[in-house]
C-alpha cells in the first residue's frame, strides 16, 4: 500500500493524488487503505517517514560500509554516493520528500525538517573527524563546522534533483562533483586559507 502510495504522490502530487486511485494500484479496496489509514493526510505522512528512514539508512550505511579505519573523506564520499545512489533509484521517494512535503504545509514540512537535522548531524560528525584527522588539534570552529553541514546537505539536495533530472549522470559522478567544489573548500578552510573578502 505504500509502495502504491508513494509511487502516486511522487509522480501525481499530494492534491492530485486520490485514494481511489492509490488503492487501486495497491489492489486493495479504499475502504481498507482507510482502515489502515485514516487519512490521505496520514497515508501521506507515513509516507514521508518511511522514505526518510530508507535514505538516512542508505547514507548511514554507505558512509559505515567496510574498513571503520577509513579516513572521515571516504567515508564521506561513501556517504554521498549512496545518497545520490539512493535518490536515483527512488525518485519517487526523493519527491515525496524533496519535492511534495516541503510544499503542502506544516505537518508534512516538519517531518521533512526532522530527516534533515539526522542528516546534516551525521555530516557535521564526519567533516569534524576529517579536521580532527587532517589536522591533529584543528581551530575549525563548532560554528563553521556546522555551518559547512548545512551547506553541503543543501548542495547535495539541489544536486540530486538535478542528477534526477540530466540523463546519463551516475551516483558518483554526482558525488565527485559536490566532492570537488566542497572538499577542496573545507582544506583551505581548515588550513586557515579560506575566502575573505579583505584579500
Amino acid at each position: 500500500m505504500l509502495d502504491a502510495a508513494v509511487r502516486t504522490f511522487g509522480r501525481r502530487g499530494y492534491q492530485a493524488a486520490s485514494m481511489d486511485e492509490i488503492a487501486e494500484l495497491a489492489g486493495v479496496s479504499k475502504p481498507l487503505v482507510y482502515l489502515y489509514l485514516n487519512s490521505k493526510e496520514e497515508l501521506f505522512t507515513a509516507c514521508i517517514r518511511r522514505e526518510a528512514a530508507a535514505l538516512v539508512a542508505a547514507v548511514r550505511a554507505g558512509a559505515e560500509e567496510g574498513d571503520p579505519a577509513l579516513p572521515a573523506d571516504r567515508r564521506l564520499w561513501a556517504g554521498l554516493t549512496a545518497f545520490f545512489r539512493h535518490t536515483a533509484g527512488n525518485p519517487d521517494g526523493w519527491s515525496v520528500l524533496h519535492r511534495q512535503a516541503r510544499t503542502h504545509g506544516e505537518p508534512f514540512a516538519a517531518q521533512v525538517k526532522a530527516l534533515r537535522e539526522e542528516i546534516v548531524a551525521f555530516v557535521t560528525t564526519l567533516i569534524g573527524a576529517a579536521a580532527r584527522e587532517a589536522h591533529r588539534a584543528p581551530e575549525l570552529a563548532d560554528r563553521d563546522v556546522a555551518g559547512l553541514a548545512q551547506a553541503l546537505v543543501g548542495a547535495a539536495e539541489s544536486l540530486a534533483g538535478w542528477a534526477n533530472e540530466t540523463p546519463g549522470v551516475t551516483a558518483k559522478e554526482a558525488a565527485a562533483t559536490l566532492m570537488n567544489f566542497a572538499w577542496a573548500g573545507l582544506g583551505n578552510l581548515m588550513d586557515g586559507r579560506g575566502w575573505s573578502e579583505n584579500r
